[in-house]
């Protein structure tokens, strides 16, 4: 997931977008708690996900809040 498809997204989506990211992390999680886990990188790249969504988001906020 790069930075310019965020950006190509509605804030609605965005929104979607972490939620499900917020419960692959919180899957992942129980997953190398229990020991099943396979791949350990996609922790990593999951919580990097959430930064980039979370911060697109924050670009959003302030544009709109610049304009108004």
């Amino acid at each position: 997931m790069n930075a310019q498809e965020l950006r190509d997204k509605t804030p609605d989506q965005l929104r979607d977008t972490l939620v499900q990211l917020k419960k692959e992390a919180f899957n992942l999680r129980f997953q190398q708690a229990t020991g099943q886990m396979e791949n350990t990188a996609r922790m990593r790249q999951v919580r990097r996900d959430v930064a980039k969504v979370k911060t697109v988001l924050n670009e959003k906020a302030a544009a709109a809040a610049s304009e108004a």
